[in-house]
């Protein structure tokens, strides 16, 4: 049975369960910030997926890079799944722009999260839904 880890249940909000993973909605709202968890059981890695599910993830993922790019124009999408602090598998995909909180590093680690406002997320959210048709 598949299980959110905690520190990612934590740190993002629930939007949709899409056929290969959950999207989840970074709570930074100095980043435009998706995830993406594969409801995979004990997935680690990419290849703990088999090649039906990768190929799902990847439009997933493209999905949710065009998603981001209708929320916030961007200069640069930073895709990437590290996994080295939270093991479960997950991508994440956040649009940049020249001069945020963290250009030109990652914003993994940048400075304190700053969680939105019950108005802004409640904005995100029906709209991220509305385009998913969720």
């Amino acid at each position: 049975m598949f299980n959110l880890d905690p520190r990612l249940a934590a740190d993002s909000i629930f939007v949709a369960d899409l056929p290969v993973s959950q999207l989840r909605l970074m709570n930074d709202c100095r980043f435009p910030w998706l995830v993406l968890v594969p409801r995979v059981v004990d997935a680690v890695e990419w290849t703990d997926m088999d090649d039906e599910r990768q190929a799902g993830l990847l439009s997933e993922i493209n999905r949710a890079a065009i998603l981001l790019r209708a929320i916030a124009p961007c200069d640069k999408l930073n895709i990437g799944a590290l996994g080295n602090i939270v093991r479960q598998l997950h991508v994440h995909v956040v649009a940049r722009q020249v001069g945020d909180a963290a250009w030109p590093g990652p914003v993994w680690g940048s400075g304190q999260a700053q969680p939105y406002d019950d108005a802004l997320k409640r904005s995100r959210m029906e709209f991220l839904r509305q385009q998913l048709g969720a």
